[in-house]
C-alpha cells in the first residue's frame, strides 16, 4: 500500500507542475517574511539616508535640500483635499482588487484613470488649491515663469542654447535650461489656446500625468498578461508617486513616455503595428525632448522589442515616427547634442557640482523607495525570485506556463536598469523623488506578484497620506 501511495503521489506531482511552481512562492510562510524584510530594508535605507543626510546638512551645507533626502520641509498640515483623500484610499483598498478583477477592460482603464485624477487631485489640494496646484509651476525656477520669452518661438528655439549657461545673458531658469525646449513649448501652447496661468497647468498636468497608470496597464497587458495589469491596477492608483505627480511637468513626461512604451508594446504584439507603430515613434520622439534624462527609455522600449512577437515589422514605423519631433526641432533652430553640453556645463557649475555624489549615488534609490512604495520593493523581490524557483524535471513546464510573470519580471527590471543608470550618471542628485517618477511608475507593476494584496495597498495608501501630510513638498 505504501508503495501504491508513494506512485500515486508521484502522478499527482507529475500532473501538475505548473500549479505547483505558479503557487508555492505564494505558499511558503518563508515568503512573507522576505516580502516584510525587503520592505523594512527599504525603510531602513530611508531613515539611514535621512539621518546621514541631516548630519552633512548640519556640517557642510552641501545637499541643499530641506529634509534629506528629500526636496521638502517638515510641516503636519491639513487641508481642503484630506477628506477626499482618505475616502478615496479606503475604497481603492476595499474595492479595488475586486473592482480591477471584474470590470470589463476599457472600463478599467477609464476607471484607472479617473481615480488617478481624483486621487492626485484630492492630494494636492491637502496644500490647498494655491499652494498645492495653481502656484506650482509659476515659481522662480519653472517653466509659466518664461512664457513672455516666447512670442516668436521659431526664434526662441534658435536661441535656446544661448540661454542654457548660468553666467550666459539672461539665463534661463532652472527647469528650463535642464530640459530641451517641448516642455516649455507645450505650456506656450496652452497659453496661445486660452489656458494660460498655473491653475491650467497643474491641470493639465495632473489629468494628462494620470493617465499613465492605464498606459503602463496596456503595455502590462500586450507583452504579459491581462490577469497580472489586473492585479497591479490598483497599485498603480494607490502609489504614493502621487504625491509628487500633483503638481509636476514631471507627471506630465511620464505620461508621454508611458504612452510610447504602451504604443509600442500594441505595435509588436497586436493587429495594427502601423498605426500603433507611427505613434509610438512620435511619442518617444517627443518624450526625448521632454526631457534629456527620458532617453534611457531606450532599455524599456528595447525591452518591450525583445518581447514582442513581430518585433522587425512594426521597426519601420516607429523610426519613421521617431523622426518626426527631432526633425522638427532641428529644422526650427534647437541643437539638441549643444543644448545637452551646455547643461552638463550648467549643472556642474552650480548645485549640481556641490552635492556630494557618494551621498546621493544611495540617497537617490532611497527617494526612489519612497515613491514606489514598500509594496513595490516586495513586489521587486518576488519578481527577482519567483521566476527562477522550478526544480530542474519541471524546468520546460514551469517556464512555460510561467511565461506571463517572466515577461512582466523583464519589464520590470529594465525600469530598473534605466533608473540604476541614471543614478549612477550623477546628473540625477537630488529630487529624484520627482525627476524619476517616469521610470518609478514602470516598477509598480511588480506589485503583480504580490499575494494579499489589500494589506499593501493599505501600506501603500498610509504611505502617500503621510507623506502629504506630514511634509511640504516643492521644487
Amino acid at each position: 500500500m505504501n508503495r501504491d501511495l508513494l506512485v500515486d503521489r508521484g502522478r499527482d506531482r507529475s500532473a501538475r507542475p505548473a500549479d505547483r511552481c505558479q503557487d508555492a512562492p505564494g505558499r511558503r510562510p518563508r515568503d512573507h517574511v522576505r516580502d516584510l524584510s525587503a520592505a523594512l530594508a527599504a525603510a531602513l535605507l530611508v531613515l539611514v539616508a535621512g539621518l546621514v543626510g541631516g548630519a552633512i546638512q548640519r556640517r557642510h551645507h552641501s545637499l541643499f535640500v530641506g529634509l534629506p533626502p528629500v526636496f521638502a520641509q517638515w510641516e503636519p498640515h491639513v487641508g481642503p483635499g484630506t477628506p477626499a483623500a482618505l475616502a478615496l484610499a479606503v475604497a481603492v483598498v476595499a474595492h479595488g482588487p475586486v473592482v480591477a478583477a471584474r470590470l470589463p477592460w476599457r472600463a478599467l482603464l477609464l476607471t484607472v484613470w479617473g481615480t488617478a485624477v481624483a486621487w492626485t487631485f484630492s492630494l494636492a489640494l491637502v496644500d490647498g488649491w494655491q499652494r498645492g496646484i495653481a502656484g506650482r509651476l509659476t515659481t522662480t525656477n519653472e517653466y509659466l515663469t518664461v512664457i513672455g520669452r516666447f512670442h516668436d518661438i521659431p526664434a526662441a528655439l534658435r536661441d535656446f542654447t544661448h540661454h542654457i549657461l548660468s553666467h550666459s545673458p539672461a539665463p534661463w531658469p532652472a527647469h528650463i535650461a535642464g530640459h530641451p525646449p517641448a516642455a516649455t513649448v507645450t505650456f506656450v501652447l496652452l497659453d496661445r489656446i486660452g489656458l494660460g496661468g498655473g491653475g491650467w497647468a497643474g491641470v493639465w498636468c495632473i489629468t494628462v500625468g494620470a493617465t499613465a497608470g492605464a498606459a503602463v496597464l496596456v503595455a502590462v497587458r500586450a507583452l504579459a498578461d491581462e490577469q497580472l495589469a489586473r492585479r497591479a491596477a490598483p497599485f498603480l492608483v494607490s502609489a504614493p508617486a502621487a504625491v509628487w505627480m500633483g503638481t509636476s511637468a514631471d507627471g506630465y513626461f511620464a505620461a508621454v513616455a508611458a504612452w510610447a512604451v504602451a504604443f509600442l508594446a500594441l505595435a509588436v504584439t497586436g493587429r495594427r503595428p502601423r498605426a500603433t507603430g507611427l505613434a509610438a515613434g512620435l511619442l518617444l520622439g517627443l518624450t526625448v525632448y521632454l526631457s534629456y534624462g527620458l532617453t534611457l527609455f531606450a532599455l524599456i522600449a528595447g525591452a518591450a522589442l525583445l518581447l514582442g512577437h513581430r518585433r522587425l515589422g512594426p521597426l519601420p514605423y516607429v523610426v519613421a515616427g521617431l523622426a518626426v519631433v527631432p526633425a522638427v526641432f532641428t529644422l526650427l533652430g534647437f541643437n539638441w547634442w549643444e543644448a545637452y553640453r551646455l547643461l552638463i556645463t550648467r549643472y556642474y557649475e552650480g548645485v549640481g557640482g556641490i552635492r556630494p555624489y557618494g551621498y546621493w549615488v544611495w540617497a537617490d534609490l532611497a527617494c526612489t523607495a519612497l515613491i514606489v512604495g514598500p509594496a513595490t520593493v516586495a513586489g521587486l523581490r518576488r519578481a527577482g525570485s519567483a521566476p527562477v524557483r522550478p526544480r530542474l524535471p519541471d524546468l520546460r513546464a514551469c517556464f512555460r506556463t510561467a511565461a506571463p510573470q517572466l515577461r512582466l519580471a523583464l519589464l520590470v527590471f529594465a525600469a530598473l536598469i534605466a533608473l540604476l543608470v541614471a543614478d549612477l550618471s550623477g546628473m540625477s542628485k537630488a529630487e529624484t523623488e520627482r525627476i524619476w517618477l517616469p521610470f518609478a511608475l514602470w516598477l509598480l507593476p511588480a506589485c503583480a506578484f504580490l499575494p494579499r494584496p489589500r494589506a499593501w495597498l493599505t501600506a501603500q495608501a498610509a504611505l502617500a497620506l503621510l507623506l502629504n501630510h506630514l511634509l511640504l513638498t516643492g521644487w
